[in-house]
């Protein structure tokens, strides 16, 4: 009964969406941000920890709620995202999307090279694996979590497939990248979320230390792929920039564990680069330093 009441607001917003202006959209969506970043507590003292760990206390408790609320405004623009382009066409997908530095994947595609895309929680992030995908001709194999509704789960699926977007969960998540790169298909690996330290490689990220998947490691140096960074942003949520970085190359030496370990830390520093140029766009909702400071989080 929960799957088609998650159902009903989906085809209730997607209608909304449909008929509202953007502008009206966005005075939406930032409404939507400043209650939700006043109404929860909880999530409120997490982005507070989080950019005092960063930035080293250094921000004023007006900067911080600033960033809070964008915080928010980036997940709301995410979320409606997916609903709005659900009608759309793939032209219609990247009419407003602007590619920097797109001829480093382009010299990958012209060499018949495979790589693997990195990237985060920052900007609208579903709207730049499916840029990608479109613009570059590609298929994309993202990996991510199951939906606990199957009916929403089984509808994003549908949603992303339409433009060139496949999805493997975590659960098996190594298989199924291993399947992907063995189709030829590019993988897509979002890198900054927390792991327990038996999952990850522990890294420096904005000067304390943390944990980090080492999926997109273990895949490059086992296929002997180059990592690529790409990040989204924007600045009026109309518009939207895909910046693509020099690639992390693939690492073989004798040494595995020194490998793994060097291509983990230019992941974490490519991606506190892209943060500090604009703070506002990533996702500080969640404990990303729990496994070290976890009594922060607890106060």
């Amino acid at each position: 009964m929960l799957d088609y009441f998650y159902l009903g607001l989906y085809k209730t917003f997607g209608f909304i969406l449909t008929v509202l202006p953007r502008k009206i959209t966005i005075k939406l969506m930032r409404s939507l941000a400043w209650f939700a970043y006043m109404v929860s507590k909880k999530h409120r003292l997490i982005i507070h920890t989080n950019l005092d760990l960063a930035f080293e206390k250094q921000l004023s408790e007006k900067e911080k709620k600033r960033i809070g609320i964008e915080a928010f405004v980036n997940l709301i623009d995410t979320t409606f995202g997916i609903i709005y382009r659900d009608k759309m066409n793939k032209k219609e997908v990247i009419k407003n999307v602007s590619f920097k530095n797109e001829e480093i994947i382009k010299a990958y595609q012209k060499e018949n090279q495979q790589f693997i895309l990195v990237t985060g929680h920052y900007g609208n992030w579903e709207l730049l694996s499916q840029s990608i995908a479109i613009y570059f001709d590609l298929t994309l194999v993202g990996v991510g979590r199951e939906l606990d509704s199957k009916v929403m789960d089984d509808l994003l699926i549908r949603n992303r497939e339409r433009f060139n977007v496949e999805m493997v969960y975590k659960k098996g998540a190594m298989k199924g990248c291993i399947r992907a790169i063995g189709q030829k298909k590019i993988v897509g690996i979002l890198t900054d979320q927390h792991l327990t330290q038996s999952q990850s490689i522990d890294v420096n990220f904005f000067n304390h230390k943390v944990t980090h998947t080492p999926l997109a490691s273990i895949l490059s140096r086992k296929f002997g792929i180059d990592l690529v960074p790409a990040y989204i942003s924007t600045d009026d949520y109309q518009n939207y920039t895909v910046t693509i970085h020099p690639p992390i190359k693939s690492l073989k030496t004798d040494n595995q564990e020194d490998d793994l370990k060097t291509m983990t830390e230019s992941q974490a520093k490519i991606l506190e680069e892209v943060i500090r140029t604009q703070p506002a766009q990533w996702f500080w909702q969640h404990k990303r330093w729990k496994e070290f400071y976890k009594e922060l989080y607890n106060k």
